[in-house]
């Protein structure tokens, strides 16, 4: 237990940061597991993409911005989720 006032404050205050990057961190992986996000996209040229990948990479943005996730956080999650919205081999081939 803390011994200080202000390691009583540290200790509360740190408790509600880390409730609210939770939340915002569960919103975050529901939103990429999403089936509205989540549909593939394999046609070359579909315009859906460029909505997918907004849809998929806006909470990430984010969550980045109020300090949630870490910059290189993000750029895993957007690299995990872009194979799903990536052209197949055989039509970029063509």
């Amino acid at each position: 237990m803390a011994n200080t006032k202000s390691a009583i404050k540290r200790i509360r205050t740190s408790e509600k940061r880390r409730q609210r990057h939770r939340a915002v961190r569960t919103h975050v992986a529901h939103r990429a597991q999403d089936p509205r996000a989540t549909g593939r996209v394999t046609t070359p040229g579909d315009e859906a993409r460029a909505g997918l990948c907004s849809r998929r990479s806006a909470p990430l943005d984010k969550a980045v911005t109020k300090g949630s996730l870490t910059a290189n956080n993000r750029a895993a999650r957007k690299k995990s989720a872009w194979p799903a919205v990536s052209t197949p081999k055989e039509a970029s081939a063509a």
